[in-house]
């Protein structure tokens, strides 16, 4: 599927579905819709993805042979999940063209009047991947039973890394001859995988139960689960999330995400992080009466390390950036903090996590 993505003033750094999309996704990626960025190119601040142009709007997205592009995804996953107002005309210009939109917001555009109906005159689909399914229950505390290994990517708070880790891991464990899968539970993860449940737009009561389902339903099919954590269980406002993937994934493993020096709540900096052994407590004794899981590795995310460019500390960086020699001290330094292996999968490779996996 041919696409563009809209992230105006956010790719790379702050554009973590875009970037997602860009180093996992199968889609073809035509365009990024950046007005701060035009001119350049992807290759430009993610050179180990496929390249595209960098264009000011929807109207400078380039012909292809048969004429159009397929689909506009909005790939930016801001605080909230709302809509930004400016980015109608990107949006209304999309479905104009002929093209469906993919949306993982918690603003609906197919509930909005005016994209509803020009999909209609169109022909065009809007999918809102934030949606829920109608039909989750509670969890039955299944997912304990399955035959696969279940590993949960679990962070020190939002933005550092779980999305990433878990398709590096993926990789990792695939390239071992190991049949392994990502269990998605967040937009990014939904619109790379085409299919999942977005845990954070669940009812509580039904957020371990949807996990459960998404588990129970794969794992058959594979030897190894990774489940895509979401948020912090320290977060000021997204720890019930997190507690509900914790509890429906009843993982065998977790792997603590951290961006390194960070030291305070992404978004909500009047709360400091506690230090990297307390997470390791909370997260172990949290799941203990649900299932016994343990922390048996940590990923670090260094993109910022060494690197004057003001890259991000979060999952949008490319993680190839900055000094190599003082990331490989960083992760030394949070490997002796958690008392168990580390790496940063992007740019160290995964191999090491996968190994205290196994």
């Amino acid at each position: 599927m041919n696409v563009a993505i809209l992230a105006h003033g956010k790719f790379p750094n702050d554009a973590k579905t875009a970037v997602g999309i860009c180093r996992y996704g199968d889609q073809n990626v035509r365009a990024i819709l950046d007005r701060e960025h035009a001119g350049s190119r992807v290759a430009d601040h993610l050179p180990s993805v496929a390249d595209a142009p960098i264009v000011p709007g929807i109207e400078a997205v380039p012909e292809i042979d048969d004429g159009s592009i397929d689909a506009l995804i909005v790939g930016i996953a801001p605080i909230g999940g709302g809509f930004d107002d400016s980015w109608r005309p990107e949006v209304v210009g999309a479905i104009e063209r002929g093209c469906d939109v993919i949306s993982g917001l918690h603003y609906f555009l197919d509930d909005d009047e005016e994209f509803a109906a020009l999909a209609a005159d169109y022909g065009c689909e809007i999918r809102d991947v934030r949606r829920p399914p109608d039909d989750l229950s509670v969890s039955e505390g299944r997912a304990g039973d399955v035959d696969a290994r279940v590993v949960l990517t679990v962070g020190t708070d939002c933005s550092v890394g779980k999305m990433t880790v878990s398709y590096e891991l993926v990789a990792a464990a695939r390239a071992a001859g190991i049949d392994a899968a990502v269990i998605p539970t967040g937009q990014t993860g939904i619109t790379i995988e085409g299919w999942g449940t977005p845990v954070d737009a669940v009812v509580s009561d039904f957020m371990a139960g949807a996990v459960e389902r998404m588990i129970v339903e794969k794992g058959a099919d594979h030897d190894l689960l990774v489940v895509e954590g979401q948020g912090s269980i320290i977060h000021p406002a997204y720890s019930a999330v997190t507690c509900g993937i914790l509890h429906g994934a009843m993982a065998d493993s977790l792997v603590l995400c951290h961006a390194a020096g960070r030291e305070r709540v992404h978004g909500y900096e009047a709360w400091e992080l506690p230090p990297i052994p307390t997470y390791r407590s909370l997260y172990e004794n949290l799941a203990a009466p649900v299932h016994e899981s343990e922390v048996v590795a940590g990923a670090l995310n260094t993109s910022h390390v060494g690197d004057d460019t003001g890259a991000d500390d979060g999952d949008g960086g490319d993680g190839g950036g900055g000094s190599d020699e003082a990331a490989r001290r960083a992760v030394e330094e949070y490997e002796e903090a958690l008392g168990a292996p580390a790496s940063d999968p992007v740019r160290f490779g995964a191999e090491p996590i996968l190994e205290a996996i196994r």
